[in-house]
This record gives structure tokens, sequence and C-alpha cells, in this order.
């Protein structure tokens, strides 16, 4: 097999499942906390530093709200099956980086990976997200290469495929829709806080051998659920969050 066949294959497998893989990563991070230390070895600095980090999560999740909630049906989306793509986004996010939602999952998993406070670490999950999704960008572009062709080409000839070109930026062709993200991202946020408040409880463990619980992170756990359970009833048990076209 040739290697553009055989990048395309492994990347079209990767692609089905991207969701589930990246959780191999888990393991190596539940290592490391048993040598965490709080962050410049202050308690102060170290609430300051988790909170840092919860935005650069959030801030990735941000990226990917903007981006599904300006896109039409059956283009970007948590599809596992295959590749799907109706029309070509090439308006929004999409006009400045041809990879939108992977470069806010870069950044999500960096804010769970940064909380540890470990640098080889960081710099391990990098390497790892460039290899891992490099392939999976490539099957993608390989499917939207031969649907789109020269729209297509022309598109990405002139959009980088991950660091954004702001100068590019054109508005999005729909409006936002609030229902298509909340339909589409509660899973996202809830995988924030619930990954964030099992390393807080490991961290805490490994500084005291003992379990505590911080006010704070229940707090913020009890409120994602909540946020969580309620987004999921709505999408499986009603027609709240159907959208025409989205």
């Amino acid at each position: 097999m040739a290697l553009q066949e055989e990048l395309e294959r492994s990347g079209s497998w990767l692609f089905r499942w991207r969701s589930y893989l990246p959780l191999a990563l888990i393991g190596v991070v539940l290592l490391t906390m048993r040598e965490y230390r709080y962050a410049g070895d202050s308690e102060i600095l170290d609430h300051l530093w988790e909170t840092a980090c919860l935005l650069v999560s959030f801030f990735g999740l941000g990226i990917r709200i903007f981006t599904v909630g300006h896109t039409p049906k059956a283009t970007s989306g948590r599809n596992t099956k295959g590749q799907v793509a109706d029309t070509l986004n090439t308006t929004g996010l999409y006009s400045v980086v041809r990879h939108p939602l992977y470069l806010g999952n870069f950044f999500m998993f960096l804010g769970v990976i940064l909380f540890v406070c470990v640098w080889w670490l960081t710099l391990m999950y990098i390497l790892a997200f460039w290899l891992y999704y490099e392939r999976i960008m490539f099957a993608e572009e390989a499917f939207l290469r031969k649907k789109f062709g020269d729209e297509y080409l022309t598109w990405a000839n002139n959009t980088p495929a991950f660091i954004p070109r702001f100068r590019n930026y054109r508005g999005p062709d729909l409006p936002f829709s609030l229902k298509k993200v909340l339909k589409k991202e509660y899973h996202g946020f809830m995988a924030v806080i619930v990954t964030m408040f099992i390393l807080e409880q490991f961290g805490e463990i490994a500084m005291s051998e003992e379990f505590h619980l911080d006010t704070h992170w229940v707090v913020l756990l009890s409120f994602g659920f909540v946020v969580w359970a309620t987004l999921r009833i709505l999408k499986k048990g009603t027609t709240l969050l159907n959208e025409h076209g989205r």
C-alpha cells in the first residue's frame, strides 16, 4: 500500500475512534500525579493555576462552540462512523484555519495537561497530539478534496491547516445557533469539569495522603452535572433543541 493510501486509511480509523483513543493518555497523567506538587509550592498559587488551566480548556471549548454554532447540518460535528460534509465550510473560523474544531480540542486537552504541572508531560502531549491529529486531518482533507474538487483546493491554498491566519477572517454565512451548540457540545463541557475534578482529588491525595473534597470543585462539579443532565434530557426526550437545517 502506498504511503498516501496508508495515511488516509489509518487517519480514517483514528477519525472513527478519535473520541476514545486520547483517554489512553489519562493513564500517563494519573501516574504523574503520584509526584504532584502545588504550583510554586503555594496553595494560593495552586488555586490560581487550576483556574488558569480551567480557562484554557474552556477557551478551547469556546472555539468549538463558535465553530459549531455557525455551521449547517451534516458538516462539523461529532460523527464517528465516517466523514460527512454536505457543504464545504469556508467562512467564520473556517476562513482563518482549516481545522478549527481540532484547534479547540488542542486547548481543551492542553488545559487538562497543564493542570498536572509537569513540563515534560506537556511536551509529550503536544507531540502526541501532532502525530495523532495529523493523520486524521490528512484523511479528512482527502475526503473533502475528492468531494469538492477545485472549490476545496482554492480554499485550502489560502487557509492554514492549524495555526490561524486572522487577517483572512470572513464573517459566517449562518447566524449563531444556540440550540445546536447546546445539543452538540454539552459532553465536552462536562468532560472538562469531571477530568479536572478527578485530577484535583488525586493531587490532594498525593499531597496530604488523605481524601479531601474542595468545596469549590464540588460546587463546580454539581453545577456541571445539572447542566449536563438537563441538556441530555432535552436532547433525548424532547424536540426543543432541534432546529431545521442546523
